[in-house]
């Protein structure tokens, strides 16, 4: 069975109140829309590269496109790379249901000397999925206070000697350089 996330167990159907045409007089299909209207209501996927903070990512984003607002959906610390949603102009305001959505991330953890992989998953396992508690590492950008975060699933893709490729679906807020360093 695939991991997912919570919302994506959510069975949905398309519910309709009631069948009617579009008035054509108020607005137009999406493939005859305007470049200036596509991006005030848009959501980019930067590939954020090492360095900068999710917050300069969104403003280099809002400069390049010469837009007035920009809002990230989530913070990414500087030395991460991923897949940072950069929403602009008025698709801002669904930020806030982005920032709270469940999180899917791959890494590789490095362990000080090789582990059983049996003994590994079963660590794993019984520790490190479902509630777990977490305090924020020293270098955040939040008050260090311990903190409930759930860990929805933790699959093990590869293990090469000491390396550990996994990837692993969390609640929002969940940082896994801290998670790494528990399991350790």
């Amino acid at each position: 069975m695939q991991n997912k996330l919570p919302f994506e167990k959510i069975e949905r159907k398309i519910l309709i109140r009631k069948e009617a045409e579009t008035n054509s007089n108020l607005g137009c299909p999406p493939e005859e829309r305007k470049t200036e209207e596509i991006i005030n209501y848009g959501i980019v996927n930067i590939d954020k590269p090492k360095g900068p903070t999710s917050h300069q990512v969104s403003d280099y984003v809002q400069k390049i496109l010469h837009i007035g607002k920009s809002g990230h959906s989530g913070t990414l610390d500087p030395a991460v790379t991923g897949v940072l949603p950069v929403a602009l102009g008025r698709a801002t305001k669904i930020v806030q249901g982005l920032l709270t959505a469940g999180k899917e991330y791959v890494a590789i953890m490095h362990l000080h000397k090789e582990v059983d992989e049996n003994i590994l998953r079963e660590i794993i396992s019984r520790n490190f999925i479902g509630k777990i508690q977490q305090m924020p590492p020293l270098k955040s950008s939040v008050k260090r206070q311990l903190r409930t975060r759930e860990v929805y699933y933790f699959d093990i893709l590869e293990i090469d000697g000491k390396d550990v490729l996994f990837k692993v679906g969390t609640e929002a807020g969940t940082y896994i350089r801290k998670l790494i360093h528990d399991i350790g």
